[in-house]
């Protein structure tokens, strides 16, 4: 018969209601005053677990340098993080070490499936606004190389960065967009027009807005504007140091249900200040902050999911509800994944979290089964 949560606050398609939850083989098959005895959450607040589309990493591991087994330890942390559904995010190397790490994290999504897909961050990135990328790793757009990446990685590749003024640009995000594949822009210095080319040829999202790209010009608009003009979805680091919260709050108000709320979270996250590594680039932590050692740079943070939620909530004086699509539905409407998941609702997955009143995370579920 499945299991059944009881005595729920859950938020479904239509706000918060005290009801049932049944769950079955992972998948939601009915909500409300059902009869069966099952696990009494007690008025608990339940809401659809959080994804997170840009992290490489957490607990001490890095996707780019990560075994199979410190994978399974960088999943743990997301779990207990609020984490239901994540992009493993693999980033600009050698090409042997991408292709090896997208077979290992296509390897390890078959046993987790908190592994929705990959995102390839990179390697078709401006060398201006590389950000942490290794300048000399760094390639022109090629159609062939992404097929390469892409076979390695068993097709789990969901969604990969490029700059669109890079040549051949254009015809590679035409490309890998008939796919089914999701092109977000980022790590560039295009102009308004090269971006919404870009958009032309498919591209539907950009990557971590503001960070790392050609800053806003009245005269000579940049890839920011487009991002804020067009319909496309927008990434926004919420760890108050990558953007100012009146930024975040900006963006918020103007793409709406177009924000994704991402942590770009290190192999440093949950860990203290100290020495480590990004792809092995050297990183230095003072005060929770991420930086390029020897460097000004910033490069990724240390946030986690479940508080980044509650930096939109802060940040945007926003209720949970207001908050929470920036980490569920809003992501998985871009990756094409909000039929199966990104809410609570029958025939979905059973991806939820449990908060107490204070929005302190309890429980973590993901396929109906308890992971933390």
């Amino acid at each position: 018969m499945g299991t059944v949560f009881k005595n729920a606050n859950v938020l479904t398609e239509t706000g918060f209601r005290r009801c049932d939850i049944l769950v079955k083989n992972g998948i939601i098959l009915d909500m409300g005053n059902l009869q069966q005895e099952g696990v009494d959450l007690k008025g608990k607040t339940v809401v659809p677990g959080l994804w997170d589309i840009h992290t490489h990493g957490a607990n001490g591991y890095d996707f780019n340098e990560a075994t199979a087994e410190q994978m399974e330890e960088i999943l743990d942390f997301y779990a207990r993080n609020g984490v239901t559904s994540v992009m493993a995010t693999v980033m600009t190397d050698k090409d042997e070490i991408i292709k090896r790490q997208l077979a290992t994290v296509a390897e390890v999504a078959k046993k987790f499936p908190i592994i929705k897909g990959i995102h390839l961050e990179g390697p078709f990135l401006s060398a201006e606004y590389k950000g942490a990328m290794p300048l000399s790793l760094l390639q022109i757009p090629s159609a062939e190389k992404f097929d390469e990446y892409q076979k390695c990685a068993g097709g789990l590749i969901k969604l990969i960065t490029i700059a669109p003024e890079l040549p051949h640009a254009a015809e590679v995000i035409k490309h890998i967009a008939k796919t089914g594949v999701a092109v977000s822009l980022g790590h560039s210095g295009a102009s308004f027009t090269e971006t919404m080319t870009a958009i032309k040829c498919g591209a539907k999202s950009f990557t971590h807005l503001f960070n790392a790209m050609r800053p806003i010009h009245h005269h000579t608009p940049s890839i920011i504007v487009a991002g804020l003009y067009s319909d496309n979805y927008c990434e926004t680091i919420v760890d108050g140091k990558h953007l100012n919260c009146d930024i975040v709050r900006t963006i918020a108000k103007i793409k709406g249900d177009k924000m994704i709320a991402i942590t770009d979270s290190l192999m440093c996250a949950g860990l203290p200040n100290g020495e480590y590594r990004l792809a092995g680039t050297p990183i230095e932590v003072v005060d929770g902050d991420c930086w390029i050692k020897g460097t000004n740079t910033r490069a990724g943070s240390t946030l986690t999911a479940i508080q980044g939620l509650r930096n939109v909530m802060k940040f945007c004086n926003y209720t949970l509800q207001q908050s929470i699509n920036f980490f569920t539905a809003n992501p998985a409407r871009m990756l094409s994944m909000y039929d199966k998941a990104g809410s609570l609702e029958k025939g979905k997955l059973a991806d939820f979290i449990v908060l107490d009143d204070n929005n302190k995370l309890l429980e973590t579920y993901i396929a109906g089964k308890k992971v933390c």
